[in-house]
């Protein structure tokens, strides 16, 4: 099931992952172009992340993101420039799609906190806006 987080323009949308399982345990099967709207260039995963600690804070002109957590728990905000809205993500069923210029901080980490990435392109420094004033400019820029 995917909703959209209606405050942001649409550059962001929730899913809820199909569960399959039985009495062995469960399984979710992710597939690119169903679930994961894009081609996947990339995947990482962000884990051992120590109390207090946030990661992100950046936003990107063009990589979108596929994010998973598949363990624990953490707290993503998300900002447009005009709205932000923080989305929890606690289990290894929900998911959110992150387009272009949307800035994002991840928070709030469990000690077995494990985020799963899926990013549409290579790594690349030049596409990162890491400067919160820069992202706003950008969003005037390009909306």
């Amino acid at each position: 099931m995917i909703s959209s987080v209606l405050a942001l323009t649409g550059n962001v949308t929730s899913s809820e992952l199909q569960i399959i399982g039985d009495d062995r345990g469960s399984l979710i099967a992710l597939e690119q172009g169903r679930d994961i709207p894009f081609d996947v260039r990339r995947a990482y995963y962000i884990f051992n992340t120590k109390t207090g600690v946030s990661r992100g804070s950046h936003a990107h002109f063009r990589l979108e993101q596929y994010i998973i957590c598949l363990s624990g728990k953490c707290k993503i905000l998300i900002d447009d420039g005009v709205t932000q809205e923080s989305i929890w993500l606690d289990a290894p069923n929900k998911a959110i799609h992150i387009k272009k210029l949307i800035w994002r901080e991840m928070h709030d980490f469990s000690e077995d906190c494990v985020l799963l990435v899926f990013a549409s392109n290579h790594y690349d420094e030049g596409d990162y806006l890491r400067n919160y004033d820069d992202f706003l400019r950008a969003v005037k820029r390009y909306a």
